[in-house]
């Protein structure tokens, strides 16, 4: 990684000014909500989410979020964003945007929900994933998307990825080097490639995009640029990531059985996105995320 650029840094930065203006006025209070790696949200009038890619390389996602959530929605056991004033591309912005409801919840990572407080939402993530993967919808969407384009699913790729980002995090005294993990890690660079069936995968599903209520329930899962076909094993990780014990235990009896090959692949997954999580959020002063990140990773191992 360019220290003198993060891999998150945007190439367009849309303020809050400059989005009330790319919806036409229509709304009379626009704010700040939320950043990521590839997109800027802003909450208009308490119950709009406005959504504008940061970096090129998230287009063909907002397009696909664009094309695909209101199929999704119709379909899956949680609420999803349905794009529903959808901008395009012109002068004024050069990328396609959007503007959903308000799902009501906050981010899992956010949420300061105890492990042993998150059963009822990781049962229903279980029956999320159950009918996000059912063959069916592969049949009927599966042309329409990318294969693991970051190849997320493929532990030989995203193990050395993990060490790297692990060393540097030890390097900053953020990360006590964990011998389970090593040793998870060194399991998954010696895999070969999966031959699993591909399923239908949010493809970047983690502590930030899952939403839970004041009750602890799941409310909704956001954030869908990364839809993609995938091995199962890529959503898989938020099991491994953000639960442990009876909370896991509910999710997996909701989603069905998990095979010993997938478990690991789920598992490089998890730490993978944790050690990526927790240093974009030590580098952005975000304490809570990086927080969750590193229990993350010791829930991967668990």
């Amino acid at each position: 990684m360019d220290d003198a650029r993060p891999e998150w840094e945007p190439e367009i930065d849309v303020s809050a000014a400059w989005a009330a203006e790319l919806f036409g006025g229509r709304f009379a209070h626009v704010a700040p909500l939320a950043t990521g790696w590839d997109n800027t949200v802003f909450l208009a009038d308490g119950t709009w989410v406005l959504r504008f890619p940061r970096r090129r390389i998230a287009v063909p996602g907002v397009e696909r979020e664009i094309a695909l959530l209101p199929r999704l929605a119709a379909v899956l056991p949680l609420p999803v964003p349905v794009p529903e004033i959808v901008g395009r591309p012109s002068d004024a912005f050069p990328w396609p945007f959007f503007g959903a409801r308000l799902l009501p919840g906050r981010e899992l990572a956010e949420s300061g929900l105890p492990d042993a407080l998150r059963t009822p939402a990781a049962a229903s993530v279980g029956s999320f994933l159950r009918a996000l993967h059912a063959p069916d919808l592969a049949a009927a969407l599966g042309a329409r998307l990318p294969v693991d384009p970051f190849r997320r699913g493929d532990p030989s790729v995203r193990a050395p990825m993990a060490r790297e980002r692990l060393d540097r995090l030890a390097s900053r005294g953020l990360y006590e080097p964990d011998a389970a993990v090593a040793d998870l890690l060194a399991a998954g660079a010696r895999s070969g490639p999966s031959d699993a069936r591909l399923v239908v995968a949010h493809g970047d599903l983690h502590m930030r995009h899952l939403l839970v209520g004041p009750d602890g329930r799941a409310a909704g899962v956001i954030d869908w640029g990364d839809l993609c076909r995938a091995d199962a094993a890529v959503d898989l990780s938020l099991a491994y990531a953000g639960f442990q014990g009876a909370a896991r235990d509910a999710l997996l009896a909701a989603y069905g059985p998990v095979s010993p090959a997938t478990e690991l692949r789920a598992r490089v997954a998890a730490v993978s996105l944790c050690a990526t999580l927790a240093e974009y959020a030590a580098a952005t002063g975000r304490a809570r995320l990086r927080d969750e990140s590193l229990a993350g990773l010791r829930r991967s191992v668990s």
